[in-house]
Order: structure tokens, then C-alpha cells, then sequence
């Protein structure tokens, strides 16, 4: 499994009610899930918010694994930030920090697992393109653009960071880090010529750049 795949998830078929339910819907319940945690900053209200996200995740009718399983890495995330709570005598956030991000990655694979990656992005630009002075087309290039980066700045990194390790170099930051960059910009070098090559925003919808 991937770990872009392992943190946000990926789209499985399927039937049930989330399914099938329209994607501004989708959009709209996730929003209700998270915000008020957000915004409020109190345990209860967190605990029972990712209470009532898992429920829905378990109605999907994905596997578990692909909607409650999570990471090594963002466990380790989640430690840290609650131990840092506790140091700074802020018992309380020590839950309403990391289960609030846990929440957002949740709540966030409602929309992932049961809804194609074309429709997700149709409908921001659909939202976007209501919005006075916001081109769509363009918003929703972009969104298509940060989909296509994300996957494939994560393999470059574990790509290396597993070519270092044959090495002998996993404690150098700069032999890890250097073929990063250099992959990072020639991957928005050839996203750039491409983009030209096709002329930005003239009648192209986002889902050509993950095509």
C-alpha cells in the first residue's frame, strides 16, 4: 500500500448509502464533523466527533483497513503532539490536538473511499467557479496538480531514503534530502512544460493532469 494511500485512502466500489449520496453532500458532512471540533477545542466534543466518523466509516462497506487503519507515521505524529501538550501543562489539548487531526484524516476518507477522484475534483470546481473573481477551471487544475504532486514527492522520498539505507547513509540528511529536490523540481519542470504544451485554462478540466 502506498502511504499517501495508507494516510488519506483511496476510492472502493461499492453500494452503500455514502456512495451513493450526491458529493456536496459529502462535502457538507464532513465539514459538520470536523469544524466544530475544530473550532471548539474541547474533548468531548472531539471524542464525539471521531466517535460518530468512525460509525460512518464502518457504513461504507470499504474494509476496515482501509478506512480506520493508520500509519505508523502518523501515530508517532500523534504522540508527539500530545506529549507536547502535557509539557506545556495543557492536559486537555493533549486529546483535542492529535484526536483532531486523527479526525480530519477520518473524516477526510468519507469522501475519498466512496467517491472517484474526478467527481471530487468536478465538484470543487463546480463550488469554485461560483465564486466571483475565482476561475474554476484553474482552481480545479490546481487541486488536480497537488494530487498528482503529493503521491509522487512521498515515493521520492521513501525511494530514497531506502537507497541511503542500502547504503549506509541514513543518518546523512543531505544525501537523503538532495535527490529529493532535484526530483521535486524536474517533476515541476516537466508539470510546467506540460502545462504550457496544453495552454493553461483554455477549455482543460483538471482531470486531464491525472490522466
Amino acid at each position: 500500500m502506498r502511504s499517501t494511500d495508507a494516510l488519506f485512502g483511496s476510492y472502493r466500489p461499492g453500494g452503500s448509502r455514502w456512495h451513493r449520496a450526491g458529493v456536496g453532500w459529502k462535502y457538507l458532512v464532513v465539514l459538520v464533523l470536523t469544524l466544530p471540533a475544530l473550532i471548539v477545542q474541547q474533548p468531548w466534543l472531539t471524542a464525539g466527533a471521531l466517535a460518530v466518523t468512525v460509525l460512518c466509516l464502518l457504513t461504507t462497506g470499504a474494509p476496515v483497513r482501509a478506512t480506520l487503519g493508520v500509519p505508523w507515521a502518523l501515530v508517532g505524529l500523534l504522540v508527539v503532539l500530545a506529549a507536547f501538550q502535557v509539557l506545556i501543562g495543557q492536559p486537555a489539548l493533549a486529546l483535542v490536538v492529535p484526536g483532531n487531526v486523527l479526525l480530519a484524516v477520518l473524516a477526510s476518507r468519507l469522501l475519498i473511499v466512496t467517491t472517484r477522484a474526478s467527481l471530487l475534483i468536478d465538484a470543487l470546481v463546480g463550488a469554485a467557479g461560483r465564486i466571483p473573481f475565482v476561475d474554476g477551471e484553474r482552481f480545479g487544475l490546481s487541486v488536480g496538480i497537488m494530487l498528482r504532486s503529493v503521491p509522487f514527492l512521498t515515493g521520492a522520498f521513501y525511494d530514497v531514503r531506502d537507497a541511503a539505507r542500502a547504503r549506509g547513509l541514513e543518518r546523512h540528511w543531505i544525501a537523503r534530502l538532495t535527490p529529493v529536490v532535484v526530483r521535486a523540481v524536474g517533476f515541476a519542470q516537466s508539470t510546467g512544460d506540460a502545462l504550457a504544451a496544453r495552454g493553461l485554462g483554455e477549455g482543460r478540466s483538471a482531470e486531464h493532469v491525472l490522466d
